[in-house]
Protein backbone atom coordinates (compact mmCIF):
# COMPACT_ATOMS: atom_id res chain seq x y z
CA UNK A 1 0.00 0.00 0.00
CA UNK A 2 1.02 3.30 -0.76
CA UNK A 3 2.21 5.73 2.26
CA UNK A 4 -0.87 8.60 2.91
CA UNK A 5 0.46 12.20 3.84
CA UNK A 6 -2.15 14.78 5.37
CA UNK A 7 -1.94 18.13 4.26
CA UNK A 8 -3.13 19.32 7.75
CA UNK A 9 -2.97 18.34 11.26
CA UNK A 10 -5.14 17.04 13.65
CA UNK A 11 -8.48 16.08 11.06
CA UNK A 12 -11.28 14.98 12.76
CA UNK A 13 -14.75 14.02 11.24
CA UNK A 14 -17.30 16.78 10.81
CA UNK A 15 -19.43 18.20 13.23
CA UNK A 16 -23.55 16.29 13.48
CA UNK A 17 -25.19 19.47 12.96
CA UNK A 18 -24.16 21.80 9.44
CA UNK A 19 -22.78 24.91 10.48
CA UNK A 20 -24.67 28.51 8.43
CA UNK A 21 -23.52 27.94 4.74
CA UNK A 22 -21.65 30.95 3.00
CA UNK A 23 -21.67 31.73 -0.68
CA UNK A 24 -18.05 30.86 -1.90
CA UNK A 25 -15.82 33.30 -3.20
CA UNK A 26 -15.77 33.17 -7.14
CA UNK A 27 -12.62 31.86 -8.62
CA UNK A 28 -10.10 33.57 -11.17
CA UNK A 29 -10.43 32.40 -14.65
CA UNK A 30 -7.49 29.95 -15.48
CA UNK A 31 -6.39 28.30 -18.24
CA UNK A 32 -7.45 24.73 -19.66
CA UNK A 33 -5.74 22.74 -17.20
CA UNK A 34 -2.64 20.91 -18.65
CA UNK A 35 -3.38 17.63 -16.88
CA UNK A 36 -6.92 17.13 -19.01
CA UNK A 37 -6.96 16.52 -22.84
CA UNK A 38 -4.91 18.82 -25.33
CA UNK A 39 -6.79 21.50 -26.93
CA UNK A 40 -8.57 20.11 -30.74
CA UNK A 41 -5.86 20.24 -33.44
CA UNK A 42 -8.51 19.21 -35.83
CA UNK A 43 -9.62 20.82 -38.67
CA UNK A 44 -13.26 22.46 -39.08
CA UNK A 45 -16.24 21.13 -39.91
CA UNK A 46 -17.70 23.20 -42.95
CA UNK A 47 -19.17 26.31 -41.23
CA UNK A 48 -18.43 24.29 -37.96
CA UNK A 49 -15.62 26.82 -36.51
CA UNK A 50 -16.61 30.84 -36.91
CA UNK A 51 -13.96 33.45 -37.51
CA UNK A 52 -10.96 33.83 -35.86
CA UNK A 53 -11.90 37.11 -34.47
CA UNK A 54 -14.97 36.22 -33.33
CA UNK A 55 -13.76 32.91 -31.68
CA UNK A 56 -11.57 35.31 -29.91
CA UNK A 57 -14.44 37.91 -28.77
CA UNK A 58 -16.10 34.69 -27.88
CA UNK A 59 -13.65 33.07 -26.07
CA UNK A 60 -12.51 36.97 -23.80
CA UNK A 61 -16.48 36.71 -23.40
CA UNK A 62 -17.04 32.96 -21.91
CA UNK A 63 -16.20 32.53 -18.58
CA UNK A 64 -14.08 29.81 -16.87
CA UNK A 65 -15.01 28.39 -13.53
CA UNK A 66 -11.98 26.16 -12.16
CA UNK A 67 -11.90 23.44 -10.03
CA UNK A 68 -9.60 25.76 -7.06
CA UNK A 69 -5.99 26.48 -7.40
CA UNK A 70 -3.34 26.34 -10.44
CA UNK A 71 -2.57 23.36 -11.58
CA UNK A 72 0.93 23.47 -10.26
CA UNK A 73 -0.05 24.32 -6.81
CA UNK A 74 -2.62 21.42 -6.94
CA UNK A 75 -2.26 18.40 -4.90
CA UNK A 76 -1.25 15.66 -6.73
CA UNK A 77 -4.67 14.21 -5.10
CA UNK A 78 -7.15 16.45 -6.70
CA UNK A 79 -7.58 16.00 -9.88
CA UNK A 80 -7.88 19.03 -12.58
CA UNK A 81 -11.31 19.82 -14.27
CA UNK A 82 -12.96 22.96 -15.53
CA UNK A 83 -16.18 24.82 -16.78
CA UNK A 84 -16.26 27.07 -19.86
CA UNK A 85 -19.81 28.99 -19.40
CA UNK A 86 -20.86 30.76 -22.50
CA UNK A 87 -23.65 33.47 -22.44
CA UNK A 88 -26.29 32.62 -24.71
CA UNK A 89 -27.27 35.08 -28.15
CA UNK A 90 -30.36 35.12 -29.97
CA UNK A 91 -30.48 33.26 -33.17
CA UNK A 92 -31.49 34.34 -36.55
CA UNK A 93 -34.85 34.52 -36.32
CA UNK A 94 -37.18 32.36 -38.84
CA UNK A 95 -39.35 33.30 -41.47
CA UNK A 96 -42.13 31.49 -40.09
CA UNK A 97 -41.44 33.09 -36.54
CA UNK A 98 -45.12 34.39 -34.98
CA UNK A 99 -45.47 38.02 -34.53
CA UNK A 100 -44.48 38.95 -30.52
CA UNK A 101 -43.14 35.31 -29.64
CA UNK A 102 -39.67 35.64 -27.81
CA UNK A 103 -36.84 34.55 -30.04
CA UNK A 104 -34.80 31.54 -29.41
CA UNK A 105 -31.86 31.47 -27.78
CA UNK A 106 -28.17 30.05 -28.55
CA UNK A 107 -24.53 29.31 -30.07
CA UNK A 108 -23.71 28.87 -33.50
CA UNK A 109 -21.17 26.05 -34.41
CA UNK A 110 -17.97 26.97 -32.45
CA UNK A 111 -14.53 25.55 -30.98
CA UNK A 112 -13.97 25.46 -27.24
CA UNK A 113 -11.63 23.70 -25.00
CA UNK A 114 -12.82 20.22 -24.50
CA UNK A 115 -15.22 19.18 -22.78
CA UNK A 116 -17.41 15.94 -21.65
CA UNK A 117 -20.82 17.33 -20.33
CA UNK A 118 -23.08 20.15 -21.30
CA UNK A 119 -26.09 21.95 -19.26
CA UNK A 120 -27.70 25.66 -19.44
CA UNK A 121 -27.81 27.80 -16.26
CA UNK A 122 -29.64 30.55 -15.41
CA UNK A 123 -29.85 33.41 -13.30
CA UNK A 124 -33.10 32.84 -11.77
CA UNK A 125 -33.44 29.34 -9.65
CA UNK A 126 -37.17 30.16 -9.72
CA UNK A 127 -37.55 30.58 -12.94
CA UNK A 128 -38.73 27.46 -15.32
CA UNK A 129 -37.69 27.48 -18.73
CA UNK A 130 -40.97 26.49 -21.05
CA UNK A 131 -39.29 25.21 -24.55
CA UNK A 132 -36.52 22.93 -25.38
CA UNK A 133 -32.70 22.70 -25.42
CA UNK A 134 -31.03 20.90 -27.90
CA UNK A 135 -27.26 20.16 -28.60
CA UNK A 136 -24.80 19.06 -31.09
CA UNK A 137 -21.11 18.57 -30.42
CA UNK A 138 -17.89 17.40 -32.38
CA UNK A 139 -15.86 14.85 -31.38
CA UNK A 140 -12.34 15.74 -30.28
CA UNK A 141 -9.91 15.80 -33.00
CA UNK A 142 -12.25 14.60 -35.66
CA UNK A 143 -14.62 16.98 -38.29
CA UNK A 144 -17.76 14.52 -37.16
CA UNK A 145 -20.55 16.29 -35.61
CA UNK A 146 -23.35 14.85 -33.90
CA UNK A 147 -27.08 14.61 -34.49
CA UNK A 148 -29.23 17.24 -32.41
CA UNK A 149 -29.51 15.55 -28.44
CA UNK A 150 -32.14 16.95 -26.70
CA UNK A 151 -31.74 18.44 -23.00
CA UNK A 152 -33.82 17.74 -20.12
CA UNK A 153 -35.03 21.15 -19.28
CA UNK A 154 -37.11 20.17 -16.16
CA UNK A 155 -34.71 19.72 -13.49
CA UNK A 156 -35.78 22.24 -10.41
CA UNK A 157 -36.86 19.17 -8.34
CA UNK A 158 -33.29 18.08 -8.01
CA UNK A 159 -32.86 20.67 -5.18
CA UNK A 160 -32.34 21.42 -2.05
CA UNK A 161 -35.71 22.17 0.07
CA UNK A 162 -37.15 25.55 -0.06
CA UNK A 163 -36.13 27.84 3.13
CA UNK A 164 -32.57 25.86 3.69
CA UNK A 165 -29.49 27.15 4.57
CA UNK A 166 -28.28 25.34 1.05
CA UNK A 167 -30.75 27.35 -1.36
CA UNK A 168 -30.91 30.43 0.98
CA UNK A 169 -27.15 30.85 2.05
CA UNK A 170 -25.63 30.56 -1.85
CA UNK A 171 -25.91 31.89 -5.36
CA UNK A 172 -28.29 28.98 -6.73
CA UNK A 173 -29.31 29.01 -10.18
CA UNK A 174 -32.44 27.58 -12.49
CA UNK A 175 -30.42 25.00 -14.64
CA UNK A 176 -31.12 22.00 -17.19
CA UNK A 177 -30.51 18.90 -16.37
CA UNK A 178 -26.79 17.47 -17.57
CA UNK A 179 -25.72 15.95 -20.83
CA UNK A 180 -23.10 13.47 -20.75
CA UNK A 181 -21.75 14.04 -24.74
CA UNK A 182 -18.58 12.70 -24.38
CA UNK A 183 -14.81 14.15 -25.35
CA UNK A 184 -15.67 17.04 -27.71
CA UNK A 185 -14.13 20.22 -28.58
CA UNK A 186 -17.21 21.84 -30.63
CA UNK A 187 -20.72 22.84 -29.89
CA UNK A 188 -23.94 24.33 -31.45
CA UNK A 189 -27.00 24.85 -28.95
CA UNK A 190 -30.41 25.88 -29.63
CA UNK A 191 -32.90 27.09 -26.96
CA UNK A 192 -36.66 27.33 -28.47
CA UNK A 193 -39.27 28.92 -26.14
CA UNK A 194 -42.78 26.60 -25.88
CA UNK A 195 -45.01 27.98 -29.06
CA UNK A 196 -48.74 29.23 -27.37
CA UNK A 197 -51.32 26.97 -27.96
CA UNK A 198 -52.79 27.70 -31.23
CA UNK A 199 -56.12 26.89 -29.81
CA UNK A 200 -55.97 29.58 -27.38
CA UNK A 201 -56.27 33.00 -28.90
CA UNK A 202 -54.87 34.42 -25.88
CA UNK A 203 -52.38 32.58 -24.81
CA UNK A 204 -48.87 33.95 -24.94
CA UNK A 205 -44.96 32.48 -25.06
CA UNK A 206 -43.89 32.46 -21.73
CA UNK A 207 -40.60 34.43 -22.15
CA UNK A 208 -37.36 32.35 -21.67
CA UNK A 209 -35.29 33.06 -18.52
CA UNK A 210 -32.80 35.96 -18.07
CA UNK A 211 -28.65 35.00 -18.18
CA UNK A 212 -28.71 31.69 -20.02
CA UNK A 213 -25.09 30.57 -20.28
CA UNK A 214 -24.24 27.39 -22.16
CA UNK A 215 -21.96 25.28 -19.29
CA UNK A 216 -18.97 23.26 -20.94
CA UNK A 217 -17.66 20.94 -17.71
CA UNK A 218 -14.59 18.89 -18.35
CA UNK A 219 -14.53 16.29 -15.69
CA UNK A 220 -10.52 16.06 -15.94
CA UNK A 221 -8.89 12.83 -15.10
CA UNK A 222 -9.52 10.39 -11.51
CA UNK A 223 -7.62 8.65 -9.91
CA UNK A 224 -5.64 5.42 -12.79
CA UNK A 225 -6.59 7.51 -15.42
CA UNK A 226 -4.58 8.68 -18.66
CA UNK A 227 -7.24 9.75 -20.74
CA UNK A 228 -10.86 9.70 -21.84
CA UNK A 229 -12.57 7.77 -23.99
CA UNK A 230 -14.24 9.79 -27.14
CA UNK A 231 -17.81 9.66 -28.41
CA UNK A 232 -16.56 7.34 -30.79
CA UNK A 233 -16.15 4.54 -27.93
CA UNK A 234 -19.77 5.03 -26.61
CA UNK A 235 -22.02 1.75 -26.26
CA UNK A 236 -24.94 1.52 -28.70
CA UNK A 237 -28.32 2.62 -27.18
CA UNK A 238 -30.13 0.11 -25.90
CA UNK A 239 -30.62 -1.64 -22.61
CA UNK A 240 -27.16 0.14 -21.92
CA UNK A 241 -25.63 -3.57 -20.40
CA UNK A 242 -21.92 -3.79 -20.50
CA UNK A 243 -19.52 -7.10 -19.70
CA UNK A 244 -15.92 -7.69 -20.07
CA UNK A 245 -13.97 -5.52 -18.98
CA UNK A 246 -16.29 -2.59 -19.19
CA UNK A 247 -17.99 -3.57 -16.21
CA UNK A 248 -15.84 -1.91 -13.98
CA UNK A 249 -13.92 1.53 -13.37
CA UNK A 250 -10.39 1.83 -13.94
CA UNK A 251 -8.62 0.00 -11.09
CA UNK A 252 -9.02 1.62 -8.39
CA UNK A 253 -5.57 1.68 -6.01
CA UNK A 254 -5.27 2.18 -2.00
CA UNK A 255 -8.08 -0.51 -0.61
CA UNK A 256 -7.54 -1.44 3.26
CA UNK A 257 -5.14 -3.37 4.04
CA UNK A 258 -5.75 -7.54 4.79
CA UNK A 259 -8.92 -6.86 3.00
CA UNK A 260 -8.01 -7.87 -0.77
CA UNK A 261 -10.20 -10.91 -0.53
CA UNK A 262 -13.18 -8.24 -0.05
CA UNK A 263 -12.38 -5.71 -3.01
CA UNK A 264 -14.80 -6.08 -6.16
CA UNK A 265 -12.91 -7.16 -9.17
CA UNK A 266 -11.75 -4.22 -11.19
CA UNK A 267 -10.41 -2.64 -7.47
CA UNK A 268 -7.11 -4.50 -7.20
CA UNK A 269 -4.81 -3.18 -4.45
CA UNK A 270 -1.19 -1.78 -5.47
CA UNK A 271 0.95 -5.54 -6.56
CA UNK A 272 3.43 -6.21 -3.61
CA UNK A 273 5.79 -5.38 -6.21
CA UNK A 274 4.99 -1.68 -7.06
CA UNK A 275 7.15 1.00 -5.75
CA UNK A 276 6.02 2.55 -2.45
CA UNK A 277 5.44 6.26 -3.24
CA UNK A 278 3.72 8.50 -0.73
CA UNK A 279 0.40 10.49 -1.51
CA UNK A 280 -0.49 13.74 -0.77
CA UNK A 281 -3.90 14.09 0.84
CA UNK A 282 -5.39 17.62 1.25
CA UNK A 283 -7.15 18.10 4.54
CA UNK A 284 -10.43 18.25 2.79
CA UNK A 285 -9.90 15.10 1.29
CA UNK A 286 -9.15 13.92 4.18
CA UNK A 287 -11.94 15.32 5.99
CA UNK A 288 -14.14 13.77 3.31
CA UNK A 289 -12.41 10.03 4.03
CA UNK A 290 -11.87 10.46 7.55
CA UNK A 291 -15.86 9.97 7.70
CA UNK A 292 -16.03 6.71 6.89
CA UNK A 293 -13.21 5.67 9.32
CA UNK A 294 -14.96 2.64 10.73
CA UNK A 295 -15.14 0.93 7.15
CA UNK A 296 -12.17 1.62 5.54
CA UNK A 297 -8.95 3.47 6.07
CA UNK A 298 -8.02 6.62 5.34
CA UNK A 299 -7.85 7.81 1.33
CA UNK A 300 -8.95 4.41 0.43
CA UNK A 301 -10.77 4.08 -2.85
CA UNK A 302 -13.27 1.15 -2.09
CA UNK A 303 -15.23 0.53 0.74
CA UNK A 304 -15.37 -3.24 0.53
CA UNK A 305 -18.19 -5.51 0.68
CA UNK A 306 -18.73 -7.76 3.30
CA UNK A 307 -21.10 -11.00 4.01
CA UNK A 308 -24.78 -10.07 5.66
CA UNK A 309 -23.00 -12.49 9.09
CA UNK A 310 -20.02 -9.73 8.64
CA UNK A 311 -22.52 -6.95 8.71
CA UNK A 312 -23.89 -7.60 11.57
CA UNK A 313 -21.08 -8.14 13.21
CA UNK A 314 -19.94 -4.71 12.66
CA UNK A 315 -22.86 -2.74 13.30
CA UNK A 316 -24.43 -2.55 17.12
CA UNK A 317 -27.74 -3.31 17.80
CA UNK A 318 -30.41 -2.34 20.35
CA UNK A 319 -30.77 -5.65 22.78
CA UNK A 320 -33.85 -7.83 21.31
CA UNK A 321 -33.89 -5.61 17.89
CA UNK A 322 -33.84 -8.05 14.99
CA UNK A 323 -31.00 -7.77 12.80
CA UNK A 324 -33.03 -6.59 9.64
CA UNK A 325 -29.95 -5.12 7.58
CA UNK A 326 -28.50 -6.29 3.89
CA UNK A 327 -25.17 -6.80 3.29
CA UNK A 328 -23.05 -3.91 3.13
CA UNK A 329 -22.48 -3.59 -0.45
CA UNK A 330 -18.98 -2.56 -2.11
CA UNK A 331 -18.89 1.51 -2.61
CA UNK A 332 -16.47 3.37 -4.54
CA UNK A 333 -15.81 5.94 -1.86
CA UNK A 334 -15.35 9.59 -3.80
CA UNK A 335 -11.54 9.62 -3.63
CA UNK A 336 -12.01 6.40 -5.75
CA UNK A 337 -13.90 8.17 -8.14
CA UNK A 338 -12.14 11.53 -8.26
CA UNK A 339 -14.01 13.89 -6.48
CA UNK A 340 -12.39 17.32 -5.87
CA UNK A 341 -13.13 18.28 -2.25
CA UNK A 342 -12.38 21.64 -2.75
CA UNK A 343 -15.05 22.17 -4.85
CA UNK A 344 -17.37 21.12 -2.47
CA UNK A 345 -18.49 22.85 1.17
CA UNK A 346 -16.00 22.74 3.42
CA UNK A 347 -18.60 21.68 6.75
CA UNK A 348 -21.11 18.58 6.13
CA UNK A 349 -24.84 19.07 6.74
CA UNK A 350 -27.14 15.87 8.15
CA UNK A 351 -30.51 15.03 8.60
CA UNK A 352 -31.80 13.02 11.94
CA UNK A 353 -32.70 9.79 9.96
CA UNK A 354 -33.23 7.58 7.10
CA UNK A 355 -36.83 6.87 6.71
CA UNK A 356 -37.51 6.41 2.92
CA UNK A 357 -35.08 5.94 -0.54
CA UNK A 358 -35.65 8.25 -3.15
CA UNK A 359 -34.94 6.42 -6.73
CA UNK A 360 -34.15 8.91 -9.92
CA UNK A 361 -32.16 8.84 -13.04
CA UNK A 362 -29.78 11.51 -13.96
CA UNK A 363 -30.93 12.19 -17.25
CA UNK A 364 -27.32 12.50 -18.44
CA UNK A 365 -28.33 9.85 -21.36
CA UNK A 366 -27.02 6.43 -22.11
CA UNK A 367 -24.24 6.97 -23.92
CA UNK A 368 -21.00 6.56 -21.63
CA UNK A 369 -18.87 3.27 -20.78
CA UNK A 370 -18.72 2.05 -17.23
CA UNK A 371 -15.01 3.14 -17.29
CA UNK A 372 -16.41 6.47 -17.93
CA UNK A 373 -18.70 6.46 -15.04
CA UNK A 374 -16.30 8.42 -12.82
CA UNK A 375 -15.73 11.15 -14.93
CA UNK A 376 -19.68 11.06 -15.28
CA UNK A 377 -19.76 11.62 -11.81
CA UNK A 378 -17.05 14.13 -11.73
CA UNK A 379 -18.73 16.03 -14.54
CA UNK A 380 -22.08 15.83 -12.71
CA UNK A 381 -20.67 17.10 -8.92
CA UNK A 382 -18.50 19.89 -10.74
CA UNK A 383 -22.00 20.79 -12.77
CA UNK A 384 -24.44 20.70 -9.32
CA UNK A 385 -21.26 22.99 -7.53
CA UNK A 386 -20.02 25.11 -9.79
CA UNK A 387 -22.87 26.15 -12.36
CA UNK A 388 -25.67 25.43 -10.09
CA UNK A 389 -24.29 26.74 -6.71
CA UNK A 390 -25.40 24.07 -4.69
CA UNK A 391 -23.15 22.94 -1.48
CA UNK A 392 -21.83 19.31 -3.25
CA UNK A 393 -23.04 16.71 -5.56
CA UNK A 394 -26.78 16.42 -5.02
CA UNK A 395 -27.20 12.90 -4.52
CA UNK A 396 -26.46 10.69 -1.51
CA UNK A 397 -25.33 7.91 -3.80
CA UNK A 398 -24.86 6.56 -7.42
CA UNK A 399 -25.47 3.56 -9.41
CA UNK A 400 -23.73 2.66 -12.84
CA UNK A 401 -25.05 0.53 -15.31
CA UNK A 402 -22.89 -2.08 -14.67
CA UNK A 403 -24.30 -2.25 -10.83
CA UNK A 404 -20.97 -0.26 -9.67
CA UNK A 405 -22.16 1.27 -6.55
CA UNK A 406 -20.74 5.06 -5.67
CA UNK A 407 -20.56 7.11 -2.94
CA UNK A 408 -22.24 10.79 -3.43
CA UNK A 409 -22.65 13.72 -1.56
CA UNK A 410 -19.99 13.96 1.55
CA UNK A 411 -20.55 13.26 4.93
CA UNK A 412 -19.87 9.81 5.42
CA UNK A 413 -22.12 6.65 3.81
CA UNK A 414 -23.69 4.91 7.07
CA UNK A 415 -24.62 8.55 8.22
CA UNK A 416 -28.10 10.72 7.62
CA UNK A 417 -26.29 13.01 5.06
CA UNK A 418 -28.99 15.67 3.83
CA UNK A 419 -29.05 15.69 0.26
CA UNK A 420 -30.36 17.66 -2.52
CA UNK A 421 -32.03 15.34 -4.66
CA UNK A 422 -35.86 15.60 -3.66
CA UNK A 423 -37.63 19.28 -3.88
CA UNK A 424 -39.57 18.94 -0.74
CA UNK A 425 -38.14 15.53 0.91
CA UNK A 426 -34.62 15.84 1.19
CA UNK A 427 -35.05 15.66 5.36
CA UNK A 428 -34.94 11.79 6.51
CA UNK A 429 -33.98 10.57 2.91
CA UNK A 430 -31.65 9.77 0.67
CA UNK A 431 -31.26 10.30 -2.42
CA UNK A 432 -30.04 7.66 -5.28
CA UNK A 433 -28.96 8.54 -9.19
CA UNK A 434 -28.88 5.56 -11.35
CA UNK A 435 -26.64 7.29 -13.90
CA UNK A 436 -28.24 7.04 -17.47
CA UNK A 437 -31.94 8.59 -18.83
CA UNK A 438 -34.59 5.78 -18.25
CA UNK A 439 -37.60 7.06 -19.87
CA UNK A 440 -37.52 4.90 -23.04
CA UNK A 441 -34.88 2.61 -22.48
CA UNK A 442 -34.68 -0.50 -19.69
CA UNK A 443 -32.46 -0.32 -17.11
CA UNK A 444 -29.59 -2.89 -17.34
CA UNK A 445 -30.93 -5.47 -14.57
CA UNK A 446 -27.00 -5.09 -13.01
CA UNK A 447 -28.23 -1.32 -11.80
CA UNK A 448 -31.44 -3.01 -10.53
CA UNK A 449 -29.95 -5.33 -8.30
CA UNK A 450 -27.58 -2.84 -7.08
CA UNK A 451 -30.01 -0.41 -5.89
CA UNK A 452 -31.60 -3.82 -3.56
CA UNK A 453 -28.69 -4.17 -2.16
CA UNK A 454 -27.28 -0.51 -1.38
CA UNK A 455 -31.24 0.05 0.30
CA UNK A 456 -31.08 -3.74 1.49
CA UNK A 457 -27.80 -2.15 3.84
CA UNK A 458 -28.29 1.47 3.99
CA UNK A 459 -32.39 1.67 5.29
CA UNK A 460 -31.32 -1.15 7.08
CA UNK A 461 -28.75 0.74 9.33
CA UNK A 462 -31.77 2.67 10.26
CA UNK A 463 -34.49 -0.06 10.55
CA UNK A 464 -36.37 1.09 7.55
CA UNK A 465 -38.30 -2.15 6.03
CA UNK A 466 -37.97 -1.91 2.24
CA UNK A 467 -41.08 -3.22 1.26
CA UNK A 468 -42.94 -0.86 4.03
CA UNK A 469 -44.67 2.49 4.19
CA UNK A 470 -43.36 5.76 5.73
CA UNK A 471 -45.33 9.04 6.44
CA UNK A 472 -43.03 12.06 5.26
CA UNK A 473 -43.71 15.69 6.23
CA UNK A 474 -42.91 17.93 2.87
CA UNK A 475 -40.63 20.94 2.86
CA UNK A 476 -42.95 22.32 0.01
CA UNK A 477 -43.28 21.00 -3.65
CA UNK A 478 -45.37 21.41 -6.70
CA UNK A 479 -47.74 18.36 -5.74
CA UNK A 480 -47.65 19.00 -1.97
CA UNK A 481 -47.63 21.66 0.08
CA UNK A 482 -45.05 22.99 2.95
CA UNK A 483 -46.19 20.60 5.93
CA UNK A 484 -48.68 18.28 4.50
CA UNK A 485 -48.11 15.00 5.82
CA UNK A 486 -47.59 12.13 2.91
CA UNK A 487 -47.47 8.38 3.28
CA UNK A 488 -45.23 6.57 0.67
CA UNK A 489 -42.65 3.55 -0.27
CA UNK A 490 -39.89 3.15 1.94
CA UNK A 491 -38.38 2.84 -1.47
CA UNK A 492 -40.45 5.47 -3.78
CA UNK A 493 -39.04 7.31 -7.20
CA UNK A 494 -38.53 10.76 -7.47
CA UNK A 495 -42.22 11.33 -9.01
CA UNK A 496 -43.64 10.03 -6.04
CA UNK A 497 -42.65 13.13 -4.45
CA UNK A 498 -43.12 15.62 -7.26
CA UNK A 499 -44.43 16.00 -10.48
CA UNK A 500 -42.00 15.22 -12.75
CA UNK A 501 -41.49 12.31 -15.63
CA UNK A 502 -37.93 11.00 -13.05
CA UNK A 503 -36.81 8.38 -12.86
CA UNK A 504 -38.16 7.31 -15.96
CA UNK A 505 -41.36 5.49 -16.69
CA UNK A 506 -38.98 2.08 -17.50
CA UNK A 507 -37.14 2.82 -14.25
CA UNK A 508 -39.81 3.45 -11.94
CA UNK A 509 -41.72 0.03 -12.98
CA UNK A 510 -38.69 -1.72 -11.46
CA UNK A 511 -38.87 -0.18 -8.07
CA UNK A 512 -41.61 -2.94 -7.60
CA UNK A 513 -38.54 -5.79 -8.19
CA UNK A 514 -35.96 -3.35 -6.06
CA UNK A 515 -37.55 -3.46 -3.37
CA UNK A 516 -38.80 -7.55 -2.93
CA UNK A 517 -35.01 -8.48 -3.57
CA UNK A 518 -33.77 -5.69 -1.12
CA UNK A 519 -35.84 -6.94 1.74
CA UNK A 520 -35.35 -10.22 0.84
CA UNK A 521 -31.18 -9.12 1.20
CA UNK A 522 -32.62 -7.73 4.98
CA UNK A 523 -33.66 -11.42 5.83
CA UNK A 524 -37.39 -10.74 5.76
Amino acid sequence: MRALVVTSVGVTCAAALALPLATPAASAPAPHSASARPPSTSPEAPGAGPPSAQAEAATAEATTREASAPSEARSAAEPAGSTQSLPLAPLATPSNRVAGAPAAQGLPQRDARPFSLVGVVWDDAEAELHGTVQVRTRATGTTRWSDWQDVETHNAEHAADLGSAEREGRTVRGATAPLWVGDSDGVEVRVRPEAPDPQDRAATSVPLPEGMRLELVDPGEGPGEGGAEGPGEKPGEGSGESTGEDAAPEPARGAPAGRAAAVPAGFAETPPTAAVLPEVLTAETAAASAVNAELAELGATVIPALSRAQTLESVELAQGAKPYIGPRPGIVTRKGWGADEKLREKNFAYTKTVKAAFVHHSATGNNYTCKQAPSVLRSIYRYHVKSSGWRDFGYNFAVDKCGNIYEGRAGGVTKAVLGAHTLGFNSNTMGIAVLGSYASTNPPAAAVTAVSKLTAWKLGLFGGNPKGKVTLVSGGSNKYKAGVKVKMNVISGHRDGFATECPGARLYKKLGTARTSSAKLQGR
